[in-house]
């Protein structure tokens, strides 16, 4: 750190500043490092992110993110954008830098005659399915009803709808963003259609993306969903038959199939949880009384342990993971893109699967195609649409003694199946972003194209270190 006269930092004297402008400008609050509410600030869903930034500016509406932007093009720091704050590498924050944080902006705005809704970019999908299931109504998105709706959607956005209507970032119809030059500007496919082909599945650094305007399908209040714990000894036997049924799936359903443990569930056995157990699952996309034929082969694929297949209300079903995912759990998730599953990989899945550091973490394996296929590759920023699966590693610990061996289990597991992969990664499930070559594998061939768009909108580079981040 250089030193000026009387022995103050540079870079502590430039924070200041910064800071200072930014309480003068916000409407929102500003913390930084001085406040007492800084570590519980800058904390986010995964524990395993310890970063210190130098200022937080805690946006309360559109004005307060121009105006973060223009302090933000004064003093140039490191930038980084926090949404829902739930990515897995952490990159919502970053260390002695700017984080602009979008976390208050919730709102969800629902037109159930038109089927749009407009979501601001702190907002989670439990807030959307909460909004949008008044009417019956949902748009694709993730797994985990914590999960942030603006992380999600641009790196793509995968869950249960994506085979009947594609992805998040599919299902957009705009989105409104404060550009490197200050401006709010609607991106659409009739408004610079470029930069709303940049946000589909293009990631981050392209601006300060404020709210998602979404389509929404008809969809509930209940679904019905399949849920089977199938032995763990019959892996191998009970892989196989999946991948025969997937195959075969109609697109109203995304067949998944886990290596997993029992969790604590009330129905189950004490003596039960945390045993290795195979988990088959899958929501129907449809009314419930056409689901039978659709789920059933998902439940005949062996001699169950249990059958929990039920018909329950959407929301319960979105957010039903939560407890096993929560906040400040330690995670390091990891993924390949298939176009088959061979026995090769399956054996190697499951040898690999034996030394699973803990019962939290789980292989996991996601069935795509449908509506994601029928889209061409370069359509849009996300690439991967002709890949028949994801199989993701997700490494989820409490104990920081565990680190060094559970990234290590998801590196050793990821690095072990990639010979039977294409290459491929989803940028939401990339470990720490540590990889080199990551932005071909997340990008491929739309690599090009997004950083001419990049810089097109952004020549100075102001956000190039979100782009990167971490």
């Amino acid at each position: 750190m250089t030193q000026v006269g009387g022995g103050t930092p540079k870079r502590a004297d430039g924070e200041h500043l910064m800071a200072k402008a930014l309480r003068a400008a916000l409407r929102g609050g500003v913390i930084d490092r001085q406040e007492p509410d800084y570590d519980d600030a800058r904390r986010v869903w995964n524990g395993l992110i310890d970063r210190h930034p130098a200022v937080i500016a805690c946006c309360a509406d559109v004005a307060d993110v121009v105006e973060v932007v223009r302090v933000a093009r004064t003093y140039r720091p490191v930038v980084s954008i926090r949404g829902g704050g739930h990515q897995v590498a952490g990159s919502a924050v970053c260390d002695d830098g700017l984080v602009i944080d979008l976390s208050a902006m919730r709102g969800v705005q629902v037109n159930p005659t038109a089927r749009i809704a407009h979501v601001q970019a702190g907002a989670t999908w439990g807030d959307v399915d909460r909004a949008t299931q008044v009417h019956g109504l949902a748009t694709p998105g993730g797994e985990v009803s914590a999960t942030g709706v603006a992380g999600l959607t641009l790196g793509g956005g995968l869950g249960v709808m994506m085979r009947t209507h594609g992805l998040s970032c599919d299902n957009l119809r705009s989105v409104e963003i404060v550009t490197a030059d200050g401006m709010v500007r609607t991106a659409s496919r009739d408004e610079h259609p470029d930069l709303f082909w940049a946000v589909r599945g293009g990631g981050r650094g392209l601006g300060v993306v404020t709210s998602f305007e979404f389509e929404l399908h008809p969809l509930g209040p209940e679904v019905a969903t399949a849920l089977v714990l199938y032995p763990y000894e019959d892996a191998s036997a009970v892989l196989r038959a999946w991948r025969d049924v997937a195959g075969a799936a109609a697109d109203t359903v995304a067949p998944e199939i886990a290596l997993w443990s029992i969790p604590p569930l009330p129905d189950v056995p004490e003596e039960l949880h945390g045993a290795p157990v195979v988990v088959v699952a899958g929501v129907h996309i449809g009314p419930p009384a056409d689901a039978g034929p659709v789920l059933a082969p998902l439940c005949q694929l062996g001699t169950p342990l249990a059958d929990m297949s039920s018909t329950t209300p959407y929301v319960e079903s979105q957010s039903a993971l939560d407890e096993l995912f929560p906040d400040g759990g330690r995670y390091y998730w990891k993924s390949h893109f298939l176009d088959e599953l061979s026995d090769d990989l399956l054996d190697t899945l499951v040898t690999h699967d034996a030394s699973r550091p803990s019962p939290e973490s789980l292989v996991i394996i996601r069935t795509l195609g449908g509506a994601i296929a029928r889209i061409a590759p370069d359509a849009t920023a996300y690439p991967h649409r002709s890949a028949r699966f994801n199989l993701s590693v997700d490494a989820s610990w409490h104990d920081p003694a565990l680190d060094e061996t559970a990234i290590g289990w998801a590196r050793s597991t990821w690095r072990a199946l990639a010979p039977f992969a294409t290459g491929g990664l989803y940028v939401n499930f990339a470990g720490l972003g540590e990889d080199r070559g990551l932005r071909l594998a997340t990008l491929g061939e739309n690599g090009v194209r997004l950083d001419e768009i990049r810089h097109a909108y952004d020549p100075d580079g102001l956000f190039e270190t979100a782009a990167s981040l971490p």
